[in-house]
């Protein structure tokens, strides 16, 4: 009867065991779901991310106002704030405020860098991007400003939009500041060619930009942006989503198209900087 009680204990055991690991697969499944959502639902739920870090403190960040403001080359708009890639006369606009250190921007970068580019090139689109350092002040440290000092030097020498996507696709964890250090910024030129010089290493290692990119910050944080990427086209905002539209790779095209109908697109010169 004993050895009875004990099998039957042992069964019991086994089946707990067993539903405990189904239970767990389950849960694996179900966090496994959650992350590869596909493009958008990763970019939608880290826009809620990024909403949080731009109302987050200011722990961290260099002091402000401590230099001349030095506007990179070619910068326009008001206060010289945006750097512009593509055809001045192209017939849509596209903003984009960004920071470098910002995991959701370099999802957004990931996701329709190419596309962007694709617009760009056939002279349909101009993107101006302005500069943010929101997660310097959320977790500390100097990586969004000195990537983005780095991204304004590079401006200097037309470089900016190829610089820009080397940084993104070298994007550090966004707890790591290694942006924060000129060697590994340099480092990251020299993927881009003819970037890394020694007015470019001035230029970084000096900190040339910093103030003009805290002015840029802080109009980023006067303007009544929800968190990074904002992305307006036109003026209108598209991430995630516009309207009841959410952003894909199909849905951006098409929304320059509507907007360009019955526009010329700009003629564009291939341009030998590599910008």
């Amino acid at each position: 009867m004993s050895e009875k009680n004990e099998e039957g204990k042992r069964v019991a055991r086994d089946r707990l065991v067993q539903q405990r690991e189904r239970e767990k697969a389950r849960e694996r499944r179900r966090r496994t779901l959650i992350v590869t959502t596909g493009v958008v639902g990763v970019l939608a739920l880290a826009a809620v991310i990024g909403v949080i870090a731009a109302n987050s403190g200011g722990k961290g960040e260099k002091a402000t106002g401590a230099g001349p403001v030095v506007v990179p080359s070619g910068a326009t708009g008001k206060d010289n704030l945006a750097i512009p890639v593509g055809a001045d006369d192209a017939p849509s606009t596209l903003t984009i405020w960004e920071d470098f250190r910002c995991p959701v921007c370099a999802q957004f970068e990931n996701a329709f860098r190419d596309t962007i580019h694709q617009l760009e090139s056939s002279g349909q689109l101009k993107v101006e991007y302005h500069l943010a350092t929101i997660i310097d002040g959320n977790l500390g440290g100097s990586g969004s400003l000195d990537a983005a000092n780095a991204a304004a030097c590079a401006q200097d020498v037309g470089k900016f939009s190829a610089y820009h996507d080397v940084l993104y696709r070298n994007q550090p964890q966004e707890t790591d500041d290694a942006f924060g250090k000129s060697s590994k910024l340099i480092g990251l030129a020299g993927k881009v060619d003819g970037l890394d010089t020694p007015a470019f290493r001035s230029c970084v290692e000096d900190g040339t930009h910093d103030t003009w990119v805290q002015k840029s910050n802080t109009a980023f944080q006067n303007g009544g942006f929800r968190g990074t990427p904002t992305a307006l086209l036109n003026g209108e905002s598209i991430f995630p989503k516009k309207g009841n539209e959410p952003i894909t790779v199909a849905n951006l095209k098409k929304w320059v198209t509507e907007a360009n109908k019955g526009k010329q697109p700009a003629k564009v010169t291939p341009s030998p900087t590599g910008s």
